[in-house]
Order: structure tokens, then C-alpha cells, then sequence
């Protein structure tokens, strides 16, 4: 069985502990570091009365503090519960009303998103949780949480709806240990550059690929394109991950041609859909592998993938860069007709439908809308719109509730607007549907 990400801090602090393995602001952090300030926060949780399974939330751009409380949590059994400091305050007063955090910690700058009435204790992140931390003695923990236990939840408004908190257990944590190993070849000599919010599992999840290899994660605390540049090169990053309205801004930095970039093996992207002519482009800048990596919070991140061998822009398949790739080897997906649940033909346009065990435990404390993503024989609905060919790639087309029916023909957004961004003159395109008087929709 695979080791959970904390399984695997304890084993590096122990094998590695000088080890370069979480650096922010110029200042570095060993594997022994970040097991003991780890082991300290989860003494001080416990002395103040945080029980297993509490939750216990952070508000703060990204900062070591995080990984800090992630593992912190783990260790003592609570739930980490990462805010988004993007979101409304009456979109975090929600959130946390339907969390009912124990504690919140707090960076002063987003102090003005809670509300003034709230009584959970909050512990501010500028100065007062180093002292909180470092007050406590080293528990003596078995590390025997329960791996189905969860130990994160993210909440997300996917496509509709209010937010909600998707749980994820030790257990499905556990798969982004095994994608570091297996898929992505990150090693112990690897450097990691981590710029996504650590509120969105392609942050949190991501991190945890080189802490759980041994390696080096050099996090920033945005991703400033000219900054994570002069990242790339200062540390010598071999991995990266990056959503591709990000890569868009870096190929986009002046004289990126001539920057030195030589020590990227991999970069990453995903979350979105990105455009053919940015794609090869940024094949053409950076020069080194690519991986498209599809899934979702409810996935705890990749399900699907295309890997490097796959990115061929000038190659006989060149037309496998529309693809989001093939299913990894522990996901079971079908594509599905939405409407009865059967299998569609090769080819045929179907809603993804993934099994796994790294799938999300629920949504939390709403059984309802988890029924109605999970089937009961344990099929995630992911509203993905898509079809796959012969040799098992996937293709996706939009999401369903974003198809426009024209004159009783279907019409992905997606499809228009790749046809769109190859055309010079387009830097931005969106297709959405309207009213028509004769076809009921058409796309503007």
C-alpha cells in the first residue's frame, strides 16, 4: 500500500533530516524542521482542545504555515480546511458556518473576511502563530490515524451552486504520492516549483509531489510571472505546475527566448482547457516535457492524463494534444449517456464517469449532493462532456450544461473557440450560448 504524504515526511525526516525540503521567502525548511513544527502544531491543537476530526481552517496566501498545518492535522487527527481569501466575506461566513471550524488561523491582511461576531479562537498568522507553535512540546504520537479518515476538505462551487466542502481521506492523499513515483519522475534530487493558491487542491496536492519523493519544493506566494522565472533559474526547478492562463503570462514575458530555463524536465498544466497555438508555443519556450494532467477537487487532482510522449506537435499524432490523455492505472472511467447511465460507442460523445479509490469521501455534511455526483455503484458524475477513440484517449468537448442547442444540434463552446485562438489576431475567446428566434440558441 502506498505511504500517505505524512508517512513519508516522518520517513525523510529520519532518513533525510537536513534535507532541503520547503523553501519560502529565501528562508529553507529540512524534513526534520518540518516534522517538528508539524509535531508542534499538532500539541499546541491539542492543547487548546482540538479533537480528532475537528476542523481547523487557514486564510493566508501561500505560505509554509500551510504544509505546517496540513501535516499538523494529520498528526493529531483534525481536518485542514483551506479558505479561499478569492471569495466574499459572506462566501467565507458560509463556509464556515457549514464547517464550524474549531480554530482559524489568520493573516492579517484578510482579517476583514471574518466576521467581527465570530467566536471561533483565531490565531494571527503575522507573528502570533510561530509563538503558539513553538510553545508547545514535541507530542508523542503513534501516527496512527485512521487512513480513511479525512484530513482535508476544499470547498468548491464547482460549476453551480453554493460551495461545497469536498472531504478527502489520508487514503486518497496517499495517490498523489504514487503520481509523484510513477507518472511524474519526481526524485529526491528534484525541485518543485509550487505558485498555485494552496486553497485548490492543484496547490495543496501538487505540493505534496516532491515532499513525498525527498525533494526540494521552492514555494511562492503567486505566481508573478518575471518572479517565477527568476525562480525557475535561481533554483535550478525541474517540475513545475501551472494552469494555462499562467503559462499564457510567461511565455508572454519579455525575452523569455532567451532566459535560461535548461533545468525544467516537466511542467505540468491543467484545470482548464488550454488553447493548441499556447500550447505549442509553450512547447517551443520551454523546451522540455509536458504532462496534461484532468481531474478535479472531487478526484483529489489528476485522473486522466497525457503524458510527455504524447506532446508531438509536428509528430504523426499531433492531434493527441486535444486530448486530455487515458485514465490512470488505479481510475476505472466510462463514458456515459447522462441520461441513463449506459456506456456510449467509441466515439460517441459521453459524460465522464471515474471509480477509484482517490476519489472524494463526500461532500461534507450535504448527502444529498453527493448522491447526486456518486452514483450508488460508485460513479463520480463529473459533467464533463467527452468521447474517446480507439486507442482509449479522451476528448474532451465542454462541460454538458454549457452546450448550446441549435436547431436541435449540439454545439460545444469549446470546439468554437479553438478554431477561434488559431487565428493571430485572437488573444482571448469565450463562445456562449443566446436566445434565437428560429434555432432556440446559437452561439455569440
Amino acid at each position: 500500500m502506498t505511504s500517505t504524504p505524512l508517512e513519508r515526511l516522518i520517513h525523510f525526516a529520519q532518513a533525510t533530516p537536513e534535507a532541503p525540503a520547503l523553501t519560502f521567502d529565501s528562508v529553507t525548511l529540512s524534513f526534520s524542521d518540518l516534522d517538528a513544527r508539524s509535531g508542534r502544531i499538532a500539541s499546541a491543537m491539542l492543547a487548546i482542545g482540538i479533537k480528532a476530526g475537528d476542523r481547523v481552517a487557514i486564510i493566508a496566501r501561500n505560505l509554509p504555515a500551510h504544509f505546517e498545518l496540513y501535516f499538523g492535522c494529520a498528526k493529531a487527527g483534525a481536518i485542514m480546511l483551506p479558505l479561499n481569501w478569492r471569495l466574499s466575506s459572506f462566501e467565507i461566513q458560509a463556509i464556515i458556518s457549514d464547517a464550524e471550524p474549531s480554530l482559524i488561523l489568520v493573516a492579517a491582511e484578510f482579517r476583514g473576511l471574518l466576521s467581527p461576531q465570530l467566536q471561533t479562537p483565531q490565531i494571527d498568522l503575522d507573528g502570533g502563530v510561530a509563538a503558539w507553535r513553538d510553545a508547545a512540546d514535541l507530542p508523542a504520537l503513534e501516527h496512527d490515524v485512521d487512513r480513511n479518515d479525512p484530513v482535508l476538505i476544499l470547498y468548491t462551487s464547482g460549476t453551480t451552486g453554493a460551495p461545497k466542502g469536498v472531504t478527502i481521506t489520508a487514503h486518497s492523499m496517499s495517490f498523489l504520492v504514487r503520481m509523484a513515483e510513477e507518472l511524474f519522475a519526481v526524485t529526491a534530487d528534484s525541485v518543485h516549483l509550487l505558485a498555485m493558491p494552496l486553497f485548490h487542491i492543484g496547490g495543496i496536492g501538487c505540493g505534496m509531489w516532491a515532499l513525498s519523493q525527498g525533494g526540494h519544493t521552492v514555494l511562492l506566494q503567486q505566481p508573478v510571472p518575471e518572479t517565477v522565472i527568476a525562480a525557475i533559474s535561481a533554483y535550478g526547478v525541474t517540475h513545475a505546475f501551472f494552469v494555462p492562463a499562467v503559462i499564457q503570462t510567461l511565455v508572454d514575458v519579455p525575452r523569455i527566448d532567451a532566459m535560461n530555463l535548461t533545468s525544467l524536465q516537466r511542467l505540468l498544466y491543467g484545470a482548464s482547457p488550454i488553447s493548441e497555438a499556447l500550447l505549442k508555443r509553450a512547447i517551443a519556450v520551454f523546451g522540455c516535457e509536458f504532462d496534461h494532467t484532468y481531474g478535479m477537487t472531487e478526484t483529489t487532482g489528476t485522473a486522466i492524463w497525457l503524458p510527455p510522449k504524447d506532446h508531438d506537435p509536428d509528430g504523426p499524432l499531433a492531434h493527441r494534444l486535444r486530448s486530455c490523455g487515458r485514465a490512470l492505472p488505479w481510475v476505472e472511467m466510462i463514458l456515459a449517456d447522462p441520461a441513463t447511465g449506459d456506456p456510449v460507442a467509441t466515439g460517441e460523445i459521453g459524460e465522464i464517469r471515474l471509480r477509484s479509490d482517490i476519489l472524494m469521501q463526500g461532500y461534507w455534511r450535504k448527502p444529498d449532493e453527493t448522491a447526486a455526483t456518486v452514483t450508488p455503484d460508485g460513479w463520480l458524475c463529473t459533467g464533463d462532456a467527452a468521447y474517446q477513440d480507439a486507442d482509449g484517449y479522451v476528448y474532451i468537448q465542454d462541460r454538458y450544461k454549457d452546450m448550446i442547442v441549435s436547431g436541435g444540434e449540439n454545439i460545444y463552446p469549446t470546439e468554437i473557440e479553438n478554431v477561434l485562438y488559431d487565428h493571430p489576431g485572437v488573444a482571448q475567446v469565450a463562445v456562449i450560448g443566446v436566445p434565437h428566434e428560429r434555432w432556440g440558441e446559437t452561439p455569440r
